[in-house]
């Protein structure tokens, strides 16, 4: 017969199955309010948020008239997010980086559109020479750094920036963007570890945009609360309603808080929504045309912008006159590039390695 365990065994079997408690008490950010925006300030976030739309709506003719090479990816719909982060960031200070869903974080951190409008276009005179193209859209004077073509290679380069910004002690905070797809990559989940272990000053934002390439996210992720995925690492996170620019801005300077205040990263999920295809090759047959015309009909980023300005005074024509304003800008960026020179061959080799002693 065999002899019974003893207690201390059992004792041990027990803790080592027990699960560990609950940290109750961990700190987290306070939930965030919508930013009260003055008159002047919602004025500028309308007129932003225009300019991304009419310029990727241009965009769009300019890639189906052959002008625009390769993938295309427009922001249609997302704008508030853009807009809203980077309004509360620090130009020269803080670093920016993102996917190939890049043209509007440009227009929303002050980039020329020409510039952005010739890359696209592969001309000389574009932000990155012609050679970035719509994917791959960089600017050190801006503290942007891309622009990226591999799904969340993005997310392990700004953790490595947060880490320059910590090692230098230079103040700044990196905001890396991604979307719902690149949520479920691995070295998305590498870089949370680093950036908790070493408390970098990083803001991980999610633009949920319902659909990775052509799956929707509660296909594809097996938690679709993806503003939860950094608990395991013990990164906090915030939801953000991405179809409302004051919401998007008041969650981010509640993020900035947390992050300059040296406790670490943070995520926030932004529910946002893409009206075009994934890229301009994107018939988007896996969603119905009634989704689409809701989304626009009842959280719409601008229109929803035009009804606060309505509440606060602002005149139907003085909208008219800032969109009227845009479209010259966009189309004379268009302009611009159609009639700006390609690159010389000589720039194949130029840019291709950096040399340091």
């Amino acid at each position: 017969m065999a002899k019974p365990a003893s207690s201390r065994s059992n004792k041990t079997a027990s803790a080592a199955s027990a699960p560990a408690p609950a940290d109750h008490n961990r700190e987290r950010p306070a939930d965030p309010v919508p930013y009260k925006a003055s008159k002047e300030e919602l004025l500028e976030f309308y007129r932003q948020m225009v300019l991304i739309r009419r310029f990727e709506e241009r965009a769009g003719q300019l890639y189906g008239l052959g002008l625009i090479g390769g993938f295309c990816h427009l922001y249609i719909g997302q704008e508030a997010v853009a807009v809203g982060i980077q309004s509360a960031l620090t130009p020269g200070k803080d670093s920016v980086i993102t996917g190939y869903r890049d043209h509007g974080h440009m227009l929303a951190y002050g980039i020329d559109p020409k510039s952005i409008m010739a890359e696209l276009t592969g001309r000389e005179a574009g932000i990155s020479r012609g050679k970035g193209g719509s994917m791959h859209m960089f600017s050190v004077e801006h503290k942007f750094f891309g622009g990226h073509g591999i799904v969340g290679a993005q997310v392990s380069l700004g953790t490595g920036l947060a880490f320059s910004h910590k090692y230098s002690e230079d103040g700044g905070v990196c905001v890396a963007y991604f979307g719902d797809g690149a949520a479920n990559q691995g070295q998305v989940y590498e870089s949370f570890n680093m950036a908790e272990l070493w408390k970098l000053p990083i803001i991980y934002v999610i633009e949920n945009n319902q659909y990775a390439m052509g799956t929707s996210v509660h296909r594809s992720s097996s938690e679709d609360q993806l503003y939860k995925r950094g608990e395991s690492f013990r990164i906090p996170g915030l939801q953000v309603d991405g179809m409302d620019v004051q919401a998007v801005r008041g969650a981010t300077e509640e993020a900035l808080k947390w992050v300059r205040s040296g406790k670490g990263p943070i995520i926030l999920e932004m529910k946002t929504y893409r009206y075009r295809g994934h890229s301009m090759s994107d018939p988007a047959k896996y969603r119905s045309r009634e989704e689409v015309q809701n989304v626009r009909e009842t959280s719409d980023p601008i229109e929803g912008v035009k009804k606060v300005l309505a509440d606060a005074g602002v005149k139907e024509d003085d909208l008219k006159n800032i969109d009227m304003e845009i479209r010259k800008l966009v189309s004379e960026a268009a302009d611009f590039a159609e009639s700006s020179p390609e690159p010389a061959l000589a720039e194949l080799y130029t840019d291709v390695v950096v040399e340091q002693y």
